[in-house]
């Protein structure tokens, strides 16, 4: 099985909800896709990742990638992890910059405030 999601938008950010896997084959697609949406706007992403069955080092690439990119656009990211994923970002030190989070109410709390 390889990465299969829901993308929706709410306000001021998007959600998209994956499963399956985020590794070197899935990949290119998944990046060409949430950067293109990060793109069009609004620019606070949330990635629910709790049905992620598995990421390797490609998919976290990927993660900072649009994290910098959403940032670039004055946006955030923030991931909905499950405990696979966490250990996974954990081991290569990336937890706070990816902002993972345990539930989505949790990275809707945590999305930067749209400017007044």
């Amino acid at each position: 099985m390889s990465l299969r999601g829901t993308h929706e938008v709410k306000g001021n950010y998007q959600i998209f909800r994956l499963t399956g896997l985020l590794d070197a084959f899935s990949e290119p697609v998944f990046s060409k896709v949430v950067k293109q949406y990060i793109e069009e706007g609004p620019y606070n992403i949330i990635l629910v990742l709790s049905q992620i069955d598995f990421i390797d080092s490609s998919g976290l690439g990927a993660l900072v990638q649009l994290v910098k990119q959403a940032q670039n656009k004055d946006g955030t990211l923030q991931v909905v992890t499950n405990p696979r994923v966490t250990q996974t970002v954990k081991l290569v030190r990336l937890e706070k910059f990816l902002s993972l989070q345990t539930s989505l109410e949790d990275a809707i709390a945590n999305l930067k405030k749209p400017k007044k």
